[in-house]
This record gives C-alpha cells, structure tokens and sequence, in this order.
C-alpha cells in the first residue's frame, strides 16, 4: 500500500513537472524591440512578433532572439593610404536595423561582423581614390559614397541602413608634423614676400618722391630764368625809351634833359668817390667839354628818331 502511495506521488509530481515544462515551451511571450526566429524540425518556420505566441513542443523551437531597435556599430581607426600616397586615420559609425530576421539569422553567420568590416572595406577603397587635400575637405562626399556602395549589401543581409557618418579623419602623426612643417615654411616665405614687396614699394615711392622734387626745382629754376631774362628786357626796354626821350628833348633843344644828363653824370662821379676801394678819382680838366660832347650825341641821336618819325 505504501509502495503504491509513493509510485503515485512521483508520478504526479513527474507529470507536473512535464506540464510545466511543456507550457513552457509552448507559451512564448516576444517581448518589445525583439523578434524570434523559429525553426520547425530543424528548418525556418516563422518569426515571433512582440507579444504572446503559441509553439509546438519539441517540434518547434526558438533558434534566434533579433534585437529589431536601431544597432550602432563603430568602425575602428584605421589607416588608409590616398591617391597621392598619404597616410590618413579615418573611423566611421554605421547606423542600422534588422528588417528581416530571417535573412539576418541565414544569409551572414553574424551580422554586426560583416558590417563593421563591410564599411572599414568601403572607406578604404573610397579614400583610395582621393587626394589628401579631397579626403581632409569632403567629408560629406565619402559619407555618400560609402553609404551607397553597402546599403545594397546590408539589404541582402535583411538590414536596413539609417546613417552613416565619418567620426573622424585626420592625417597620420608623421605626415601632419611633414604638414606643420610646411606650413610654417609658407608662412616664413609669404611673410619675406611681403617684407621685399614693402622695401620695394618703399623705395619706388621714395624715387618717384625725388623725381617729383627734382622736377619742380628743375620748374622753378626755369620760371625764375624766364622771370629774371623778362626783367632784363624790360629794364633794358625802359633804358631805351629813356634815352630815346631824352634824345629827342635836346634835338628840341629842350634845357630839362641837359640839366638831367648833367646830374647823372655827377652822381656817378660822386658813387665812385664813396666806393672802399677807390681812394683817388681823377677828374679830366676839360669835363664841362666832354659833357657838352655826351650832350650833342644824345641831341643827334634824338635829331635822328625825330627824323624818322
């Protein structure tokens, strides 16, 4: 009787435990942000949605959990070799979801892999192709070309690509202390440029200061010339048309005109009496004579004008 009790006992408790068991594999609950890939005998079956589902025991089962949220995946720095034989560091970061768990779980042994080699394959090959001074400068340029060439294949993996973006990208230690070289050599040489082109404008200005001062001195030294030459004439004019007056006053046998010869003549006698350097002066005994000879010159001469008018 005890013996029969026992075998009971276990049997229950043996067959509750199989309940159990069954139900659980039978009663799947999916939840938010998953899918499940399940097989059937081995083989796909179906894709659990979030929420409650029902399974087959033992004939179905749960083969793969896909997370279906967006998935980031970082690239790691890597050195890429440009069209001009630079050495640049580039890292990129790829954002993308699962869209079809199926293909995710069958078509590539593991998704997130592929990705990231995916894309280091992808940027090195669209580097490749450019300069330095292009890969520096067009960063959006090799975020659209690198997100066209692997969206196609993300999408045969049953992915879906949301975004990509270049994370970093800078030349190599070596090639940017080859770059901070250069440019302090450009900066030394455009700064001599500007010093020699300076000295340059400087002394043209200088030069053409000293011209200009040459020329205007040369101007008037000329104007002076003509000033002193036009003073000369008319003094020389205003001599003439005294001496003409006078002529004709003693051909008119005019009194005013001897008296005035008479007190030039004394009057030079009298300048060269006070000069320093004549002591002595030597009037002639007969100079009442030479006056009166100066004096019927001057008469002829104005005789002559008067003719002639």
């Amino acid at each position: 009787m005890n013996t029969n009790i026992d075998i009971s006992v276990v049997f229950s408790i043996v067959l509750v435990i199989g309940v159990v068991y069954t139900l659980s594999k039978m009663v799947r609950i999916v939840p938010q942000g998953e899918e499940w890939v399940v097989e059937r005998l081995g083989k796909y079956s179906k894709t659990l949605l979030p929420g409650l589902s029902l399974l087959i025991p033992i004939v179905d089962s749960v083969a793969y959990k896909i997370v279906t949220k967006e998935l980031i995946q970082q690239t790691r720095d890597q050195e890429v070799i440009t069209k001009d034989n630079a050495v640049v560091i580039i890292s990129a970061v790829v954002f993308y979801r699962v869209t079809d768990p199926g293909k995710a779980s069958y078509s590539i042994s593991n998704f997130e892999s592929a990705v990231a080699n995916m894309t280091t394959t992808t940027l090195r090959a669209v580097i490749g192709g450019m300069t330095l001074n292009e890969s520096l400068s067009q960063r959006d340029q090799i975020k659209a070309q690198v997100a066209a060439k692997i969206r196609d294949s993300l999408s045969g993996w049953g992915l879906t690509l949301g975004n990509l973006e270049v994370q970093d990208i800078r030349p190599s230690d070596n090639l940017q202390e080859a770059m901070e070289r250069q440019a302090a050599a450009d900066r030394d040489r455009e700064a001599t440029i500007l010093i020699a082109d300076g000295d340059r404008q400087a002394s043209i200005a200088k030069a053409e200061g000293q011209k200009q001062a040459v020329i205007l001195e040369a101007q008037g030294r000329l104007e002076a010339a003509k000033l002193e030459a036009q003073a000369k004439v008319e003094l020389a004019d205003g001599d003439r048309k005294s001496m003409v007056i006078v002529g004709q006053g003693l051909a008119s046998g005019e009194i005013a005109p001897n008296y005035l010869l008479a007190q030039r003549y004394i009057d030079s006698i009298k300048e060269i009496s006070d000069s320093d350097n004549s002591k002595v002066v030597f009037m002639p005994a007969d100079w009442q004579t030479s006056l009166a000879g100066v004096v019927g010159s001057l008469g002829y001469l104005g005789s002559q004008i008067s003719d002639k008018k």
